[in-house]
């Protein structure tokens, strides 16, 4: 039987004869359902008309996003460690030659995710590489495709090892995480923050949201905490989660500046 995608958010769901009558993630207030209705397909459809495509970024940091844009569009980045490769984030195509090209690369020792809208096909590929899914307790609701694979953790961080931290923020979500990679940027420190910390169009600046589509807005404390959370760790690059959402310098300064910016706005200081 077939484990159906929801088409709006790319979200996988468990084997099924027939299509699930609703997608939950979609139904949120945070998402939607797409002015057709709710649509399903499956990966074996997205493999005939979909292929993705792996770049690297900097020494040992690849991205990997399908085209043409499928669901909501978002690129996986691959950390390559000497303890084991970590896929930040998931995207739902996968297929033989993404596996060949990332098992080249070091394969895949762990899956880390920010949020439930990028949980797309972690189950694929977790089983594809034999990786442990770390997710936020706290988001634990929101899994549409449970699996042994799959460890929740709570607290405020996780390590992964080799200066990889998972940091829960809040904000989009109440299990939110951001990834801090020590050795990125030749040393200077990275995050890797899906849309969590959101690098927008002037890519000196980023904001933070509680959906994008329907636009609403976080609320000043939760923006204070997200900055309260990132003020232990420094990084100098910020990569959210599209191919080209990156704040190539002075990352951490540029996060408290749109956070004072931000917070301005929703008290109407602005």
């Amino acid at each position: 039987m077939p484990e159906y995608i929801c088409a709006t958010c790319g979200t996988q769901y468990p084997e099924s004869a027939a299509p699930p009558e609703h997608c939950p993630i979609c139904e949120d207030e945070r998402q939607y359902v797409g002015f057709n209705g709710q649509e399903w397909t499956t990966l074996d459809m997205l493999q005939t008309d979909h292929r993705n495509t792996i770049r690297a970024y900097e020494p040992n940091l690849v991205g990997i996003g399908t085209e043409p844009k499928f669901a909501i569009g978002q690129r996986a980045l691959l950390i390559q460690s000497a303890g084991g490769n970590i896929l930040w984030d998931c995207i739902t195509l996968l297929d033989e030659s993404t596996i060949a090209v990332v098992t080249k690369l070091g394969g895949i020792s762990a899956i880390a995710i920010s949020h439930p809208h990028y949980y797309s096909a972690m189950v694929a590929w977790s089983h594809a590489f034999n990786a442990p899914i770390y997710l936020h307790a706290a988001d634990s609701q929101h899994v549409m495709h449970p699996d042994s694979s799959i460890c929740f953790w709570d607290g405020e961080t996780k390590s992964l090892g080799e200066g990889i931290t998972l940091i829960n923020t809040g904000g989009h979500f109440a299990g939110a995480t951001v990834l801090h990679w020590a050795g990125g940027a030749q040393g200077s420190g990275a995050l890797l923050s899906g849309d969590i910390v959101n690098v927008v169009q002037d890519r000196r600046y980023v904001s933070f949201m509680y959906s994008y589509p329907n636009q609403i807005p976080l609320s000043a404390r939760a923006v204070r905490r997200i900055l309260a959370c990132l003020e232990p760790f420094e990084f100098e690059r910020i990569y959210s989660a599209w191919w080209d959402t990156i704040t190539p310098t002075n990352g951490k300064e540029s996060v408290r500046i749109s956070a004072e910016r931000y917070i301005k706005a929703i008290e109407g200081d602005l």
